[in-house]
């Protein structure tokens, strides 16, 4: 009797810090039922031997950069990560990058993370481009949907990668590295909870109170995020049974 694969998905969320939280990701995965693992690097957790059982690999954001050197972050290590990502990439398993994590992608696939233009915190609209509004796992997106930023940097990007959406701030907010693999520049997963995380972890508010890509706690608070959130669910669904399907 053949085991239903969809029943059993497993995700494994690799967290460098707690204020990087999975956010919408995590309640995606527990609404459908998927088991969910951790490497809470920050915890010094570590990263998984193996990727045979993972199904889908989801790598957080954090304030490093794929060059960050262990002596200066010894819970991070840019390289081990990198090599995790190239291993479920090669084996044919689904890859997210979210933010560092979008950047470590690029990075594992020789790709060099740059500086991006303008810094972004708070919730700006990011634009599908031309093959975004073609890409369908995301077209539902539209033309245009206001999600979360919390960056300063992008991802890099390689001979076959596609921008699938740009901002105003940052001309990389999602790339298509291949058809199971995307980096998320933008913070599509935020909540509330993890908002709050995010404020109380950021030390610039103060001096980026003036950036016009920066808004002010009071102003984030006010967003809503579920039109965001169930966005981002459909792109999940579209991704895994694009997974079931190759996997077969």
């Amino acid at each position: 009797m053949k085991t239903n694969k969809k029943e059993t998905m497993h995700i494994h969320i690799v967290q460098h810090e707690t204020f990087e939280a999975p956010g919408a990701y995590l309640e995606w995965a527990e609404q459908r039922n998927y088991s969910v693992s951790f490497s809470k690097v920050y915890e010094g957790q570590a990263l998984p031997s193996t990727v045979e059982h993972i199904d889908l690999l989801l790598v957080m954001g954090g304030p490093q950069s794929p060059d960050t050197a262990l002596a200066e972050c010894p819970h991070f290590d840019s390289q081990a990560e990198q090599v995790l990502i190239l291993k479920c990439i090669h084996a044919g398993k689904a890859v997210i990058g979210v933010c560092l994590g979008a950047q470590l992608i690029g990075a594992a696939l020789g790709a060099v993370f740059e500086h991006s233009p303008e810094k972004e915190i708070g919730v700006f609209p990011i634009k599908l481009t031309e093959q975004g509004l073609r890409d369908e796992k995301i077209h539902h997106f539209g033309s245009s949907l206001a999600v979360g930023h919390w960056h300063s940097d992008m991802p890099g990007l390689t001979e076959s990668s596609k921008i699938l959406a740009t901002s105003a701030g940052c001309p990389r907010q999602i790339v298509a590295y291949t058809d199971l693999v995307y980096g998320f520049q933008c913070h599509m997963e935020l909540t509330p909870k993890v908002v709050e995380l995010l404020i109380a972890a950021e030390e610039d508010f103060p001096r980026r109170s003036t950036h016009q890509f920066v808004q002010k706690p009071e102003v984030i608070r006010q967003h809503d995020f579920s039109e965001m959130n169930n966005k981002l669910f459909r792109f999940l669904d579209h991704l895994t049974n694009a997974y079931l399907k190759s996997s077969h």
